[in-house]
């Protein structure tokens, strides 16, 4: 595999922005940021920048930790090592129904047995703290990432995690301290499926339990340079009324695990606004203020780059219950990754997305997939 001397790819999105990629959690469902991912490469799109929540995290270091021509073929061999292998014992039966209880089947199946690569059911205990052992997984992500290329500075990682005994969210991230594979798993460890994971003393669980997507913090994150911000998420925001109690729980999970886009865009808005009006207000002032500390710390704190989200979610098809986030055959996963890839296709070539304008300041936000609720793009700046 590559070493930590490898060069950094040179990504083509034009325009000097920096170009990010942001991965919900949503277990069975992440086939479709590989499937996404896939298409992006494919057009030279290569991210700067990966963050990533439980399963985004560990799409994002099989990327960040891949040289580019093998980061699509590390994130299929991990997909075709975690998805049930058993699910080929049951045929797959044209119709809604038919399907709904293969997916159902195949997900108690895997409750049961675990998944090949990933995790492995306990025997229970009192003092068991968890229903399954996440060992496999570590070995799947030693054999398929390089975690001395991963901590190189070729592509910068970034994935969040819950402490156990504080509280506290907190975000792993490569410009900082050096990560293994163990900071991936504590993203990943959702309980109380999975085990907290231990890490310099202190125990770790899935970063989706305080917030699901990395979105915030990368918005977060001082810079100079104009993002172009690829959020691929797993679960939508926006749905319809529930009629029954199994709609009750799917809405319920949507809502859940949601990133709230429009949230965290408005709240970039809201600091581009302030950075204008500190603009403004420092003009008048004296020269005498000039080099003020209070006024600097007020300058820097609003000043933020240009950023441009494409927004990408899956919309689950009507056969997809409850169920569908652990799922793990592999005929959802091909539709999941196939799913990705086709939206993210569909985005590139849209004549909103090819004739966009690059702008100096504010927020753009474009929604162009096929199912889009909102199709188009959204503008926000002043």
């Amino acid at each position: 595999m590559a070493r930590a001397a490898a060069k950094a790819p040179k990504p083509v999105s034009g325009g000097g922005e920096e170009l990010i990629f942001v991965l919900q959690g949503g277990g069975a469902l992440g086939a479709y940021q590989a499937g996404v991912y896939e298409a992006l490469s494919a057009r030279g799109l290569f991210p700067q920048w990966v963050g990533g929540i439980s399963i985004g995290a560990i799409n994002a270091a099989l990327i960040a930790g891949n040289e580019p021509k093998q980061r699509v073929a590390r994130l299929r061999e991990f997909w075709q090592t975690v998805t049930a292998q058993y699910s080929s014992l049951f045929p797959v039966v044209p119709g809604v129904e038919a399907r709904t209880a293969f997916n159902g089947t195949i997900a108690a199946m895997s409750s049961i047995f675990g998944l090949p690569g990933f995790f492995t059911p306990r025997v229970p205990g009192f003092r068991t703290i968890s229903f399954y052992d996440t060992a496999p997984l570590k070995t799947t992500l030693e054999n398929l990432v390089d975690f001395d290329l991963l901590n190189s500075d070729s592509v910068r990682l970034s994935v969040g995690a819950v402490n156990v005994r504080s509280g506290n969210f907190i975000y792993f991230d490569t410009s900082r301290q050096r990560l293994d594979a163990r900071h991936i798993m504590a993203s990943a460890a959702l309980p109380p499926g999975f085990p907290p994971i231990e890490i310099d003393g202190e125990w770790y669980w899935d970063g989706g339990l305080v917030s699901n997507t990395p979105l915030q913090y990368v918005l977060d994150q001082p810079g100079r340079r104009p993002r172009l911000v690829f959020q691929v998420d797993l679960f939508p925001a926006e749905g319809q009324l529930p009629t029954n109690l199994a709609e009750v729980a799917d809405r319920e999970k949507d809502i859940e695990f949601s990133s709230r886009t429009r949230l965290n865009t408005t709240n970039a808005l809201a600091r581009e606004s302030l950075a204008q009006a500190v603009a403004r207000l420092a003009a008048r002032l004296p020269r005498k203020f000039a080099n003020d500390p209070d006024l600097r710390t007020i300058q820097a704190a609003s000043r933020q780059p240009a950023v441009t989200v494409v927004h990408l979610i899956y919309r689950r098809r009507r056969y997809e219950a409850q169920s569908r986030d652990f799922e793990f055959s592999r005929v959802s996963m091909r539709e999941h990754w196939h799913a990705g890839h086709e939206d993210m296709v569909r985005t590139l070539d849209h004549p909103v997305w090819v004739g966009r304008k690059r702008r100096r300041a504010g927020v753009q936000v474009f929604d162009l997939t096929r199912d889009a609720v909102h199709a188009g793009a959204r503008r926000a700046t002043r």
